[in-house]
């Protein structure tokens, strides 16, 4: 891809989809500024040490995960390891054909998303169905989701109509209670056919071996009543030392993720059914999939894994909001993706080396991230690590004559004199990789003023 790969995707984005990315992610992202400072005046210190616990959870992993094995072995969870998607996706497959199963139901999982799991169980013949009615949608239109909380975010709710006319759901009817009902009917009997129902999980707490799951649909609640076997899949970062630290976590979360003050369910699943209980799963397993989390652990990056998917990142990106999702070309989109997307698939870095790129470094995706990422300065890192393995980008110039003028004032002010000339020089003289450059961006209308100018002014008026 070229480096202007999501500048061409975004000038090609059909006007409507970009306002829907655009209204929607706005109006979520003040939402969730209003909530957050209002409940909590000190909500910076509050996402400083909520980054702190995940920081040392993924800077102790050999610590914890032994730990919460032994705890979700105590509570009758059988656990599996999955250094690969691959194997990851055997796992789950195995666990049905020891079962005899054919039908599964499945709640949003983004793990499962980066395995491919839904087409890799339809290829060995079993039923995989979407619960999630965003994620349910994706799946009928064999389309990808667009955001992390918000799968369907670039559809309109006339496209959802005609998908559902199209798949035999009833006559075209764009009317939001019309669409939910119409899933909802559909949906219910696939959760009695189920032999499986599939999650994944927020967080997994070390201390207790509770699985914590956060829902506004309650898909995932359907999902595991009426089925016999309940499977998580799980990244091996998602782990809490403690049970206290969820009060911190989950209001963090349903506020950056929703702007809400608690997501509608709010789960914790300690294992199988007991014989006291009269429904739920009497089997139940944990598959911890790593899928190039280690590698991401062994980097200079490894603070991405402190993310808890609430899509905030994404929400006030300036960049996400104007190319959407699916521009990213991977599983995650936004600030998060440019920094997990490239490490998760590294034998695709290359491909993925011009996502680091697609950021204006405002700082926006830190300062709204609820356990505090560093993310503009991982994407420096994966810049700084594309030039040093692969070279410079095509089309870009040289930088040491820029920096070496950009640090000598008295040769920048001539450059300021000068630079003008560029505009109206003609293109043969412009020199080649500077035209390449030029070729994938735009500088917008000048609307400026002569600020040293103004400036000299200023300083003149004060000392009078």
């Amino acid at each position: 891809m070229k480096l202007s790969a999501i500048d061409g995707f975004a000038h090609d984005l059909r006007p409507e989809t970009k306002e829907s990315v655009y209204k929607s992610t706005k109006k979520t992202h003040e939402a969730r500024t209003k909530l957050l400072f209002d409940h909590f005046p000190n909500a910076n210190r509050l996402r400083e040490l909520a980054g702190e616990i995940k920081q040392h959870v993924i800077e102790n992993l050999d610590t914890y995960l032994p730990k919460v094995e032994e705890k979700l072995k105590a509570n009758g969870v059988q656990v599996h390891w999955a250094a690969t998607a691959e194997e990851a996706n055997q796992a789950v497959l195995d666990i049905m054909r020891r079962r005899q199963a054919t039908k599964m139901v499945k709640a949003k999982t983004m793990v499962s998303e980066e395995t491919e799991l839904a087409h890799f169980l339809e290829k060995n013949g079993v039923e995989c169905l979407e619960t999630d009615l965003g994620e349910f949608i994706v799946q009928i239109d064999h389309d990808h989701p667009s955001h992390i909380v918000r799968p369907i975010i670039h559809k309109s709710r006339r496209e959802v109509a005609v998908s559902f006319e199209k798949n035999g759901l009833g006559a075209y009817n764009d009317e939001p209670e019309v669409i939910t009902r119409r899933a909802r009917q559909f949906l219910r009997g696939k959760y009695f056919e189920a032999d499986v129902g599939l999650t994944g999980a927020n967080f997994i707490v070390a201390e207790s071996g509770r699985l914590v799951l956060v829902t506004n649909e309650g898909n995932s609640r359907f999902s595991l009543a009426a089925t016999r076997c309940h499977i998580a899949m799980v990244g091996i970062e998602k782990i809490l030392p403690r049970d206290q630290d969820l009060g911190l976590l989950l209001n963090l979360l349903a506020r950056s993720a929703t702007a809400q003050q608690l997501t509608v369910y709010t789960e914790f699943i300690k294992g199988p059914r007991s014989p006291q209980q009269p429904d739920g799963p009497d089997e139940m397993h944990v598959i911890f999939v790593d899928n190039g989390r280690i590698d991401v652990l062994a980097s200079e990056c490894r603070d991405i894994l402190r993310c808890i998917r609430c899509g905030a990142c994404l929400n006030v990106c300036p960049v996400y909001r104007q190319a959407s999702g699916h521009a990213y070309r991977s599983v995650y989109p936004g600030p998060v993706g440019a920094v997990l997307s490239p490490l998760l698939a590294k034998e695709k870095f290359p491909e993925l080396a011009d996502l680091p790129k697609a950021s204006s470094l405002c700082g926006a995706c830190q300062e709204v991230c609820p356990v505090n990422i560093p993310i503009p300065d991982l994407l420096l890192r994966l810049r700084d690590k594309n030039k040093r393995e692969h070279g410079p980008s095509a089309g870009t110039p040289p930088m040491g004559a820029w920096s070496l003028l950009a640090s000598q004032p008295a040769a920048w002010k001539a450059a300021l004199l000068m630079g003008g000339a560029i505009n109206f020089a003609p293109r043969a003289l412009v020199p080649a990789p500077v035209r390449a450059w030029q070729d994938h961006r735009t500088l917008p209308p000048w609307r400026g003023g002569a600020f040293r100018k103004w400036m000299r002014e200023h300083e003149a008026g004060k000392k009078s």
